[in-house]
C-alpha cells in the first residue's frame, strides 16, 4: 500500500483502512483523505519523530507530500541524528498542526481551542538512489519556491550537491486528520496574542 515499489497508490488505499494507529477518538472531528492531503500541502513545516536506542527524537523539517508515491520527502545534512535514526527503514511518526481561536467558557474545564492537524505513521527510509534523491529535492524546491524554475532562475541540482545532502522518504502506512472549528460568532472567541515565536 505504501508504494515502496515506486508504483502509484490508489486513492481509496491511502488512509490506512483499519490501522489502529490512525484511529481518532472523536469521530466527529476526524477528516477524510482529501482534507488530509490538502492540509499536508498547506502546512509550512512538520515534526518528524524517530527513536533510536530507546531515545525518542523530534526534529522540525520542511517537507513535501508526493501523491504519486503516497510518501513524504524531506532532507537534512548527510551527518546527524535524523540520518542515523533512519538507517534500516525505521518506524516513524510525522505531524503537522495549526491553531485557531481560543474558546472561553463559563467553567475553567470547558475552555477549548480551534485546531487542525495531521498525524502520519510509516517507515522512514534514507534515499540512496541518485535519481530519486534528485526528484525528492526538486519536489521540495518546487513546493517552497514554485515561482522559480531550474535552468532559468537557478542552477539545477548537481551530482556533487546530491552527495552532500541526505534525502528521506516516509512511506505512509496510515494517517489521520483532525479538526475542531467553532461557529464564527462563538461568544468570546479570541486570537491568542503572541502565539508565534518572536524572531
Amino acid at each position: 500500500m505504501s508504494g515502496t515499489d515506486g508504483g502509484a497508490v490508489q486513492p481509496d488505499d491511502r488512509g490506512g483502512g483499519d490501522d489502529e494507529r490512525a484511529k481518532v477518538r472523536r469521530r466527529d472531528r476526524a477528516r477524510e483523505d482529501e482534507w488530509i492531503m490538502a492540509a499536508l500541502s498547506k502546512a509550512p513545516y512538520g515534526f518528524l519523530a524517530t527513536v533510536a536506542d530507546d531515545q525518542p527524537f523530534l526534529n522540525s523539517n520542511l517537507f513535501v507530500y508526493d501523491p504519486e508515491r503516497h510518501a513524504l520527502y524531506m532532507h537534512t545534512a548527510q551527518v546527524g541524528r535524523t540520518r542515523s535514526n533512519l538507517e534500516g527503514a525505521q518506524p516513524v511518526c510525522f505531524s503537522v498542526a495549526t491553531m485557531g481561536r481560543m474558546l472561553p467558557a463559563d467553567e475553567a474545564l470547558e475552555f477549548s481551542v480551534e485546531y487542525a492537524g495531521v498525524t502520519v505513521f510509516g517507515r522512514g527510509i534514507v534515499v540512496e538512489e541518485p535519481a530519486e534523491k534528485e526528484r525528492g529535492l526538486q519536489l521540495l524546491l518546487d513546493r517552497y519556491a514554485p515561482h522559480l524554475k531550474p535552468g532559468r532562475d537557478y542552477r539545477p541540482i548537481t551530482a556533487q550537491e546530491l552527495k552532500r545532502t541526505a534525502v528521506y522518504r516516509i512511506d505512509i502506512e496510515a494517517w489521520s486528520g483532525k479538526q475542531k472549528r467553532a461557529e464564527g460568532d462563538f461568544a468570546g472567541a479570541f486570537d491568542l496574542p503572541g502565539a508565534g515565536f518572536p524572531w
